[in-house]
């Protein structure tokens, strides 16, 4: 099992950097995977605990082989990233010092051929992250009416052509398998656009696969459920793969790091309390130039801290 996840983490080097001067206590990686990332940060620092959360089995069979040699340092929990203060135990609350996100899919889930995750094999149109959910992507390729499918290709996939692309497969329904949908998204695509860039279905199928998992709104809750978790010195890190996601992110992130602005035109003492965090990242990290060449899965990779200030209570 742990084969099929283990693979280098994006950004090893970069996610322990940022994450190493926490205080002590308990980590919780809400997107453990194969547990890569999880590894390399209990190995540096002894005196962390960890709780790993993810929504696919795989993944959590994956991660509990790789951690085991940790003994009762590892925790390893399936739910949602959109779930962590239910799914953090009580004993731990007020010992969270680090949250940490890894999104989007993994290397594992896209090579999984019976997944449906790629284009790149002939599967079934599946797309979950958690197997035992109810949605699946021919549930919203062959049912979602066409303004629908318009408007989830245009807004996850950021998708110029989306219109013509949801018409395309609501003529070419039923679509039983990702290459037949490929090709359905491929043709309607004008064929100028078609021979430049990536595979021209690339940001329909990721469009589908955020409808399918729910992955802005999990995003969402997942980051205000982190920032009230971790305590005095905890940091909260991200590792993002496209704008939609790290634009959220970083829009989070300075939220959480600025003071309430004043009122307009107003004679008054600016008696505001400090913000309670502080940027990490004001300039986002991104991986090195040989890191994206032994992986170029790795490219569009966008990792951003921020640290609850000590002095604020």
């Amino acid at each position: 099992m742990q084969g099929q996840f283990d693979h280098v983490p994006v950004m090893g080097r970069e996610v322990v950097e940022l994450l190493l001067p926490v205080p002590g206590g308990v980590v919780v990686d809400a997107t453990v995977g194969g547990g890569g990332h999880a590894a390399r940060l209990l190995e540096a620092r002894p005196d962390l605990r960890l709780l790993g959360i993810d929504r696919d089995a795989a993944a959590i069979a994956a991660s509990r082989e790789r951690l085991a040699r940790f003994g009762d340092r590892v925790q390893i929990e399936q739910g949602r990233f959109g779930e962590l203060r239910a799914i953090v135990p009580e004993r731990d609350e007020g010992n969270v010092i680090a949250v940490f996100f890894d999104l989007g899919v993994s290397s594992a889930q896209l090579d999984s051929e019976e997944r449906g995750f790629s284009y790149r094999f002939d599967a079934p149109l599946d797309m979950r992250m958690d197997s035992a959910q109810t949605l699946t992507a021919s549930d919203v390729v062959n049912t979602y009416d066409q303004s629908q499918l318009a408007s989830v290709i245009a807004r996850f996939g950021e998708e110029r052509f989306a219109t013509r692309i949801a018409a395309a497969i609501v003529a070419a329904r039923p679509i039983t398998g990702t290459r037949e949908l490929a090709e359905v998204v491929k043709d309607a695509i004008p064929a100028a656009t078609r021979r430049r860039g990536p595979h021209p279905a690339r940001r329909t199928f990721q469009a589908i696969r955020m409808e399918v998992n729910q992955e802005l709104p999990n995003l969402a809750a997942g980051l205000d459920d982190a920032v009230h978790l971790v305590g005095p010195g905890g940091r909260v890190a991200v590792l993002a793969y496209h704008s939609l996601e790290d634009r959220m992110v970083k829009e989070r992130f300075a939220a959480a790091s600025s003071q309430p602005e004043l009122p307009a035109r107003l004679p008054v003492r600016d008696e505001r309390p400090p913000a309670p965090f502080r940027l990490l990242t004001r300039r986002v990290l991104r991986p090195t130039a040989d890191e994206i060449e032994s992986n170029p899965r790795a490219e569009s990779a966008r990792l951003r801290g921020i640290e609850r200030r000590a002095d604020v209570p």
